[in-house]
């Protein structure tokens, strides 16, 4: 059976790790992959955290940013750009824009589940 997965625009909530999030692809009967779309606000960097056993990947869709990976030096981030983000290992990114949010994907292998997020802040 086919299906599609339409994205919804009001499904969007906002996170204690200062961004918005819709889930777009995220159940269950499909454990190896989930999907989410992100916004983060100009000028916000989101919080501290890493994700246990998943391996996450940001997809740029729109905007400018830094991301910080694994203590490592920022990286400067924009359309199209995929950041691979292994699993355990520490991840924030900024918004580094004064005018416009920074939306990207969220591909998390296998999905993202509450249990696996880890805050370091």
């Amino acid at each position: 059976m086919h299906t599609v997965n339409f994205f919804d625009a009001g499904a969007e909530f906002e996170t204690p790790e200062r961004c918005f999030i819709v889930e777009m692809l995220n159940a269950e009967s499909n454990p190896a992959l989930s999907v989410a779309r992100a916004r983060v606000r100009p000028g916000v960097s989101t919080a501290l955290h890493k994700l246990k056993d998943v391996m996450e990947r940001y997809l740029i869709l729109s905007g400018q940013g830094k991301v910080e990976i694994g203590g490592q030096q920022a990286l400067a981030v924009g359309p199209m750009d995929i950041v691979n983000i292994p699993a355990g290992i520490t991840q924030k990114i900024t918004n580094t824009s004064k005018d416009d949010d920074l939306i990207f994907l969220c591909l998390c292998t296998p999905r993202f589940i509450p249990q696996c997020y880890i805050s370091l802040e």
